[in-house]
Protein backbone atom coordinates (compact mmCIF):
# COMPACT_ATOMS: atom_id res chain seq x y z
CA UNK A 1 0.00 0.00 0.00
CA UNK A 2 1.39 3.30 -0.86
CA UNK A 3 1.69 5.88 1.67
CA UNK A 4 0.30 9.25 1.52
CA UNK A 5 3.19 12.24 1.14
CA UNK A 6 0.89 13.92 3.70
CA UNK A 7 1.14 10.91 5.97
CA UNK A 8 5.09 10.33 5.49
CA UNK A 9 5.61 13.72 6.20
CA UNK A 10 3.84 13.73 9.56
CA UNK A 11 5.45 10.35 10.93
CA UNK A 12 8.91 12.45 10.05
CA UNK A 13 7.86 15.04 11.76
CA UNK A 14 6.80 13.43 15.04
CA UNK A 15 10.57 11.56 14.80
CA UNK A 16 12.23 14.45 14.73
CA UNK A 17 10.18 15.66 18.06
CA UNK A 18 11.02 12.48 19.67
CA UNK A 19 14.18 13.14 18.93
CA UNK A 20 14.88 16.33 20.23
CA UNK A 21 13.21 16.05 23.56
CA UNK A 22 15.38 12.92 24.03
CA UNK A 23 18.33 14.70 23.37
CA UNK A 24 17.08 18.00 25.68
CA UNK A 25 18.78 18.82 29.55
CA UNK A 26 16.77 18.00 32.07
CA UNK A 27 15.11 20.78 33.84
CA UNK A 28 17.31 22.07 37.00
CA UNK A 29 15.62 21.57 39.94
CA UNK A 30 14.14 24.48 41.95
CA UNK A 31 15.96 26.23 44.40
CA UNK A 32 15.42 26.57 47.89
CA UNK A 33 14.47 29.60 49.60
CA UNK A 34 11.65 31.18 52.04
CA UNK A 35 9.38 31.32 49.67
CA UNK A 36 10.02 27.89 48.18
CA UNK A 37 11.26 25.69 51.19
CA UNK A 38 12.63 21.92 50.33
CA UNK A 39 10.02 19.14 50.40
CA UNK A 40 12.52 16.91 52.03
CA UNK A 41 13.69 16.96 55.80
CA UNK A 42 17.22 18.27 56.56
CA UNK A 43 20.01 15.53 58.02
CA UNK A 44 19.94 15.29 61.57
CA UNK A 45 22.23 17.09 63.32
CA UNK A 46 25.21 15.13 64.54
CA UNK A 47 24.41 13.90 68.40
CA UNK A 48 26.55 15.69 70.59
CA UNK A 49 28.09 12.90 72.61
CA UNK A 50 29.12 11.64 68.97
CA UNK A 51 32.93 10.28 68.81
CA UNK A 52 34.98 13.23 69.10
CA UNK A 53 37.43 14.20 66.70
CA UNK A 54 40.50 12.80 66.77
CA UNK A 55 43.61 14.71 66.35
CA UNK A 56 46.46 12.65 64.18
CA UNK A 57 50.03 13.68 64.67
CA UNK A 58 51.91 13.41 61.36
CA UNK A 59 55.25 13.44 63.28
CA UNK A 60 57.21 13.50 66.03
CA UNK A 61 58.10 17.22 65.27
CA UNK A 62 54.15 18.31 65.55
CA UNK A 63 52.96 19.34 68.40
CA UNK A 64 49.37 19.59 69.72
CA UNK A 65 47.99 22.90 71.52
CA UNK A 66 44.71 22.89 72.88
CA UNK A 67 44.07 26.17 74.29
CA UNK A 68 42.06 28.93 75.23
CA UNK A 69 39.83 31.62 72.48
CA UNK A 70 41.51 34.13 74.56
CA UNK A 71 45.21 33.11 74.32
CA UNK A 72 43.96 33.49 70.35
CA UNK A 73 41.91 36.28 70.11
CA UNK A 74 44.12 38.58 72.10
CA UNK A 75 47.16 38.03 69.36
CA UNK A 76 49.28 36.44 72.29
CA UNK A 77 49.61 33.37 70.26
CA UNK A 78 50.71 34.66 67.00
CA UNK A 79 54.23 36.14 68.55
CA UNK A 80 54.87 33.40 70.82
CA UNK A 81 54.21 30.49 68.44
CA UNK A 82 56.72 31.12 65.90
CA UNK A 83 58.87 31.72 68.51
CA UNK A 84 58.86 28.60 69.60
CA UNK A 85 58.71 26.75 66.25
CA UNK A 86 61.89 28.82 65.40
CA UNK A 87 63.37 27.89 68.27
CA UNK A 88 63.01 24.17 68.83
CA UNK A 89 61.92 23.07 65.18
CA UNK A 90 58.62 21.97 66.23
CA UNK A 91 55.43 22.71 64.53
CA UNK A 92 52.20 23.35 66.65
CA UNK A 93 48.88 22.68 65.67
CA UNK A 94 46.75 25.13 67.76
CA UNK A 95 43.06 24.14 68.45
CA UNK A 96 41.63 27.15 70.31
CA UNK A 97 38.88 26.12 72.31
CA UNK A 98 37.41 26.54 75.78
CA UNK A 99 38.97 25.27 78.37
CA UNK A 100 36.56 22.90 79.12
CA UNK A 101 36.86 21.59 75.65
CA UNK A 102 40.55 21.77 75.95
CA UNK A 103 40.62 19.43 79.04
CA UNK A 104 38.38 17.05 77.63
CA UNK A 105 40.65 16.70 75.19
CA UNK A 106 43.45 16.03 77.03
CA UNK A 107 41.11 13.38 78.79
CA UNK A 108 40.86 11.86 75.69
CA UNK A 109 44.84 11.80 74.08
CA UNK A 110 43.72 14.13 71.61
CA UNK A 111 46.25 16.98 72.74
CA UNK A 112 49.93 17.19 74.10
CA UNK A 113 49.72 20.70 76.29
CA UNK A 114 46.68 22.44 77.06
CA UNK A 115 47.21 26.39 78.16
CA UNK A 116 43.93 26.88 80.19
CA UNK A 117 42.70 29.22 83.15
CA UNK A 118 39.99 27.28 85.02
CA UNK A 119 42.40 26.23 88.35
CA UNK A 120 39.65 24.10 90.18
CA UNK A 121 38.64 22.46 86.97
CA UNK A 122 42.19 22.18 86.46
CA UNK A 123 42.94 20.75 90.06
CA UNK A 124 39.98 18.00 89.46
CA UNK A 125 42.20 17.30 85.93
CA UNK A 126 45.24 16.38 87.71
CA UNK A 127 43.61 14.77 90.42
CA UNK A 128 42.87 12.27 88.09
CA UNK A 129 46.35 11.56 86.94
CA UNK A 130 45.55 12.81 83.02
CA UNK A 131 48.19 15.64 83.60
CA UNK A 132 52.01 15.14 83.85
CA UNK A 133 52.98 18.38 84.79
CA UNK A 134 51.10 22.29 85.66
CA UNK A 135 52.81 25.23 85.59
CA UNK A 136 51.80 28.64 86.29
CA UNK A 137 52.01 31.06 83.65
CA UNK A 138 50.68 34.04 83.84
CA UNK A 139 47.28 36.26 84.81
CA UNK A 140 45.12 39.05 83.76
CA UNK A 141 41.45 39.37 84.89
CA UNK A 142 38.04 39.19 84.23
CA UNK A 143 35.78 42.78 83.81
CA UNK A 144 32.30 43.51 82.92
CA UNK A 145 31.64 45.48 79.98
CA UNK A 146 28.33 46.52 78.78
CA UNK A 147 26.82 49.71 76.87
CA UNK A 148 28.23 53.21 77.71
CA UNK A 149 25.15 54.62 79.16
CA UNK A 150 24.84 51.84 81.45
CA UNK A 151 20.86 51.26 81.69
CA UNK A 152 20.93 49.04 84.80
CA UNK A 153 23.40 51.13 86.69
CA UNK A 154 26.64 48.63 87.73
CA UNK A 155 29.64 50.91 87.67
CA UNK A 156 30.25 51.76 91.34
CA UNK A 157 29.31 48.66 92.74
CA UNK A 158 31.75 46.56 94.75
CA UNK A 159 30.85 42.85 93.93
CA UNK A 160 30.50 41.31 90.43
CA UNK A 161 27.66 39.46 92.29
CA UNK A 162 25.98 42.47 92.76
CA UNK A 163 26.20 43.93 89.30
CA UNK A 164 24.65 40.06 87.77
CA UNK A 165 21.94 40.76 90.13
CA UNK A 166 20.68 43.94 89.18
CA UNK A 167 21.11 42.95 85.29
CA UNK A 168 18.93 39.72 86.18
CA UNK A 169 15.92 41.59 88.19
CA UNK A 170 15.89 44.30 85.38
CA UNK A 171 15.79 41.91 82.70
CA UNK A 172 18.46 43.31 80.89
CA UNK A 173 20.37 41.44 78.08
CA UNK A 174 22.98 39.47 79.22
CA UNK A 175 25.66 37.40 76.70
CA UNK A 176 26.84 33.98 77.81
CA UNK A 177 29.39 31.96 75.93
CA UNK A 178 27.87 29.15 77.51
CA UNK A 179 30.61 27.08 75.74
CA UNK A 180 32.04 25.83 79.55
CA UNK A 181 35.08 28.15 79.28
CA UNK A 182 37.17 29.21 81.74
CA UNK A 183 35.18 32.43 81.32
CA UNK A 184 32.15 30.58 81.35
CA UNK A 185 33.05 28.81 84.36
CA UNK A 186 33.91 32.01 86.33
CA UNK A 187 30.48 33.64 84.97
CA UNK A 188 28.48 30.39 86.36
CA UNK A 189 30.29 31.03 89.94
CA UNK A 190 29.01 34.37 90.20
CA UNK A 191 25.71 33.65 89.44
CA UNK A 192 25.75 30.80 91.62
CA UNK A 193 26.76 33.47 94.28
CA UNK A 194 24.13 36.05 93.43
CA UNK A 195 21.62 32.85 94.23
CA UNK A 196 20.40 33.26 90.60
CA UNK A 197 20.58 30.27 87.74
CA UNK A 198 19.75 31.76 84.24
CA UNK A 199 19.07 29.28 81.35
CA UNK A 200 17.70 29.20 78.08
CA UNK A 201 14.04 30.34 79.11
CA UNK A 202 15.19 33.68 80.38
CA UNK A 203 14.52 36.05 77.08
CA UNK A 204 17.34 38.08 78.61
CA UNK A 205 19.87 35.78 78.98
CA UNK A 206 21.62 35.20 75.70
CA UNK A 207 23.53 31.85 74.83
CA UNK A 208 26.19 32.04 72.28
CA UNK A 209 28.35 28.99 72.62
CA UNK A 210 30.64 30.78 70.98
CA UNK A 211 34.28 31.96 71.71
CA UNK A 212 34.98 35.23 73.71
CA UNK A 213 35.70 37.60 70.46
CA UNK A 214 32.16 36.55 68.58
CA UNK A 215 30.54 36.86 72.12
CA UNK A 216 31.65 40.26 72.48
CA UNK A 217 30.72 41.31 68.96
CA UNK A 218 27.31 39.57 69.80
CA UNK A 219 27.08 41.64 72.75
CA UNK A 220 28.32 44.86 71.44
CA UNK A 221 25.43 44.25 68.51
CA UNK A 222 22.45 43.50 70.99
CA UNK A 223 23.99 46.10 73.57
CA UNK A 224 23.78 43.80 76.21
CA UNK A 225 26.45 43.09 79.51
CA UNK A 226 29.18 40.21 79.15
CA UNK A 227 31.40 38.57 81.52
CA UNK A 228 34.98 38.93 79.34
CA UNK A 229 38.75 38.42 79.76
CA UNK A 230 40.60 41.53 80.13
CA UNK A 231 42.79 41.12 76.71
CA UNK A 232 40.63 39.88 74.07
CA UNK A 233 38.83 43.04 75.18
CA UNK A 234 40.91 45.50 74.50
CA UNK A 235 42.36 43.77 71.40
CA UNK A 236 38.95 43.96 69.96
CA UNK A 237 38.06 47.53 71.71
CA UNK A 238 37.71 49.79 68.86
CA UNK A 239 35.28 47.31 67.21
CA UNK A 240 32.71 46.92 69.86
CA UNK A 241 29.93 49.43 72.06
CA UNK A 242 31.16 48.63 75.48
CA UNK A 243 32.80 50.28 78.34
CA UNK A 244 34.36 48.42 81.31
CA UNK A 245 32.06 48.74 83.82
CA UNK A 246 33.34 46.19 86.83
CA UNK A 247 36.81 45.68 87.48
CA UNK A 248 39.15 45.02 90.13
CA UNK A 249 37.64 42.13 92.72
CA UNK A 250 39.11 39.38 93.40
CA UNK A 251 37.34 37.21 92.47
CA UNK A 252 37.79 38.23 89.10
CA UNK A 253 41.28 37.14 89.06
CA UNK A 254 42.23 34.95 86.14
CA UNK A 255 44.58 32.62 86.08
CA UNK A 256 46.61 30.45 83.29
CA UNK A 257 48.39 27.57 83.58
CA UNK A 258 50.40 24.92 81.09
CA UNK A 259 49.41 21.48 81.49
CA UNK A 260 51.50 18.48 79.97
CA UNK A 261 49.05 15.41 79.21
CA UNK A 262 50.00 12.64 81.05
CA UNK A 263 51.88 10.02 78.72
CA UNK A 264 50.90 6.99 80.75
CA UNK A 265 47.55 7.50 80.06
CA UNK A 266 48.09 8.13 76.72
CA UNK A 267 51.24 6.77 74.85
CA UNK A 268 50.80 8.55 72.11
CA UNK A 269 51.60 11.81 73.10
CA UNK A 270 54.27 13.23 72.17
CA UNK A 271 55.69 14.54 75.74
CA UNK A 272 58.53 15.44 74.79
CA UNK A 273 57.42 18.28 72.55
CA UNK A 274 54.72 19.38 75.32
CA UNK A 275 57.32 19.62 77.64
CA UNK A 276 59.53 21.38 75.50
CA UNK A 277 56.58 24.04 75.57
CA UNK A 278 55.95 24.24 78.99
CA UNK A 279 59.61 25.10 79.72
CA UNK A 280 59.81 27.19 77.00
CA UNK A 281 56.54 29.54 78.61
CA UNK A 282 57.96 29.97 81.88
CA UNK A 283 61.39 30.46 80.65
CA UNK A 284 62.68 33.94 81.59
CA UNK A 285 63.42 35.49 78.52
CA UNK A 286 59.63 34.85 77.17
CA UNK A 287 58.02 35.30 80.43
CA UNK A 288 59.32 39.11 79.35
CA UNK A 289 57.72 38.57 75.93
CA UNK A 290 54.15 37.53 78.02
CA UNK A 291 54.66 40.75 80.13
CA UNK A 292 55.15 43.30 78.00
CA UNK A 293 52.59 42.14 75.07
CA UNK A 294 50.25 44.73 74.42
CA UNK A 295 52.06 47.72 76.49
CA UNK A 296 53.04 49.65 73.30
CA UNK A 297 49.21 49.02 71.53
CA UNK A 298 47.06 49.27 74.55
CA UNK A 299 49.66 51.43 77.25
CA UNK A 300 49.26 48.02 79.39
CA UNK A 301 50.14 44.72 79.41
CA UNK A 302 47.57 41.98 78.29
CA UNK A 303 49.29 39.30 80.59
CA UNK A 304 51.47 39.70 83.60
CA UNK A 305 53.67 36.92 83.57
CA UNK A 306 53.65 34.79 86.42
CA UNK A 307 56.07 31.45 86.32
CA UNK A 308 57.45 30.78 89.95
CA UNK A 309 54.50 31.63 91.75
CA UNK A 310 51.73 30.11 93.63
CA UNK A 311 47.95 31.15 93.31
CA UNK A 312 48.76 32.64 96.65
CA UNK A 313 51.06 35.03 95.77
CA UNK A 314 48.37 36.47 93.03
CA UNK A 315 45.98 37.15 96.17
CA UNK A 316 43.52 34.06 94.50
Amino acid sequence: MRIQPVFRWMCLLLVVAALVTACAPAAPAPTASISNPPTSAPAAPAAADATPTVYQRTGPKELILATTTSTRDSGLLDVLLPMFEKATGYTVKMIAVGTGQALKMGEQGNADVLLVHAPKSEEEYMGKGLGKDRQLVMHNDFIIVGPANDPVGIKGLKLPDEAFKKIADAKQTFVSRADDSGTNKAELAIWKKAGITPGASDAWYKQTGQGMGDTLRIASELGGYTLTDRATYLALKDKLQLDVLMEGDKSLLNIYHVITVNPDKWPAVNYTAAKAFADFLVSADIQKVIGEFGKEKYAQPLFFSDAGKNEADLGK
